[in-house]
């Protein structure tokens, strides 16, 4: 199967804020509050709506808000008030966005702002599940331009999940220890920021696409103390540092140790975006307890890295020594990039190859990695990794990353995992399970 991208669809409006274009007149609707800087709801947004989004969206505490497959909301750049700050969505109760890979939920900007020039500028917030929002799924959904400037005003800052000034919006944030959360067969691009970030909660992060995560920083899934969670599966195509960032930050007697599985999941072009020697494809630090395995790595910065402290199990420092971080395949290409900053190296081979402080020696132990002289090629069916620039971020549709028949990434990948949640996490009233792990590398087999 190629490579799919969703598009919304532009749609006539009907009215300045909510378009409903349902033909059932006498489905329940949602229930609706404005205010003038908040559009406060629950219920059901139906198949074939429109929003008009001018101010923060509110799911309140205790409700839920389900939106079916196919709506469209569209998220003014203009901000909220005379201070302009940008536009939220703020989940304090429940969200079940449940699209169709043929009728996707999209989360979105006017059309004429749906440019690359605009890839980074952060036009709205993001999606913030706040710590009273016990489940949240995203299935089959597009959120695109986020990552606006957290400032004073914001929702987020006021509540303090976000420091006015300092933080930008990922995409999509959850922020609840015991919190259920599930994004799946989704797009997650266009982000000035991380596509998700994982303050606290169960999660399954599977089938998704992440493009163009980051600007100055930011990861592709970034995951922290108080999180359980298996990632596999995804493809994530020019994050600005790593695909993953699997950080134990935060861990105290109430907020746990991260525990994260990640595998079969293929990450490309990660970190040259990113100045200096930070970036790469996935880093791990501060205690965090992981299995990292059956990735594919293409044309990435760097390996798999770790703090440089050598004395791990400590949560201002390296990894807990129980997580095994081997069997990927890092590949490259014979293209280079001009060295800029601090950064030493122009090639993906040269990366994986230097005497980087912050790759452990217990780290890629049987991975099986590029270097100079000696590239390795994963063989995908219609992705030439040697005609691609590294500093890429927009993807061709015409992509192919399933692996070819006979490709060298079809063997070799050995990892195990018992993944958390083999046998589902129920949100709302449908049970996700997180998939098997799969003797290859990558997101994607054979067709």
């Amino acid at each position: 199967m190629k490579f799919k991208i969703f598009y919304a669809a532009a749609a006539v409006m009907c009215s300045s804020l909510l378009v409903a274009c349902s033909d059932d007149n006498d489905a329940p609707k949602a229930d609706e509050e404005i205010t003038e800087t908040e559009m406060i709801v629950s219920g059901v947004w139906k198949s074939g709506e429109t929003i008009q989004l001018d101010r923060h969206l509110v799911v309140p505490e205790g409700k839920s808000l389900t939106i079916e497959p196919g709506v469209t909301i569209i998220v003014s750049d203009k901000g909220v008030g005379v201070n302009h700050v940008p536009v939220e969505i703020s989940v304090k109760g429940n969200l079940y966005a449940l699209g169709t890979e043929k009728n996707p939920i999209t989360f979105t900007v006017d059309p004429s702002l749906r440019t690359d020039a605009n890839a980074f500028k952060g036009l709205w917030g993001g999606i913030v599940a706040y710590e009273s929002c016990s489940e949240m799924a995203l299935d089959h959904v597009v959120i695109e331009y986020t990552g606006a400037q957290v400032i004073e005003g914001s929702p987020a800052a006021i509540a303090g999940i976000y420091t006015a000034g300092d933080d930008m919006y990922p995409q999509v944030t959850t922020n609840n220890l015991s919190g259920k959360y599930v994004l799946t067969n989704s797009v997650i691009r266009n982000g000035a920021s991380d596509g998700i970030y994982m303050m606290g909660g169960n999660g399954i992060i599977t089938n998704n696409v992440f493009v163009a995560n980051g600007y100055t920083g930011g990861e592709a899934v970034n995951l922290k103390a108080g999180v359980k969670a298996d990632v596999a599966g995804n493809l994530m195509f020019s994050p600005n540092t790593n695909g993953l960032k699997l950080s134990s930050s935060g861990q105290s007697e109430t907020r746990g140790q991260l525990l994260a599985n990640a595998y079969n999941n293929t990450i490309i072009n990660a970190g040259w975006r990113r100045d200096g020697e930070k970036g790469g494809c996935v880093y791990v630090e501060k205690n965090a307890l992981v299995n990292v395995v059956n990735n594919l790595m293409v044309n990435c910065k760097f390996r798999a890295m770790t703090p440089k402290y050598s004395d791990p199990n400590k949560s201002d420092a390296g990894y807990d020594d129980k997580s095994v971080i081997d069997y990927n395949f890092y590949a490259s290409g014979s293209q280079s990039t001009p060295i800029v900053g601090e950064s030493t190296v122009g090639n993906a081979a040269e990366g994986y190859s230097q005497k980087n402080k912050n790759y452990s020696p217990n780290v890629d132990t049987h991975s099986l990695i590029s270097e100079p002289g000696k590239l390795l090629d994963p063989g995908f069916a219609a992705f030439d990794i040697n005609a691609t620039s590294l500093t890429g971020y927009t993807l061709d549709p015409t992509w192919d990353f399933h692996l070819a028949s006979g490709a060298a990434a079809l063997s070799g990948a050995n990892g195990s995992v018992t993944s958390y949640f083999a046998t589902g996490l129920t949100v709302g009233e449908k049970t996700y399970t997180s998939p098997a792990i799969q003797k290859y590398f990558g997101a994607y087999g054979v067709k």
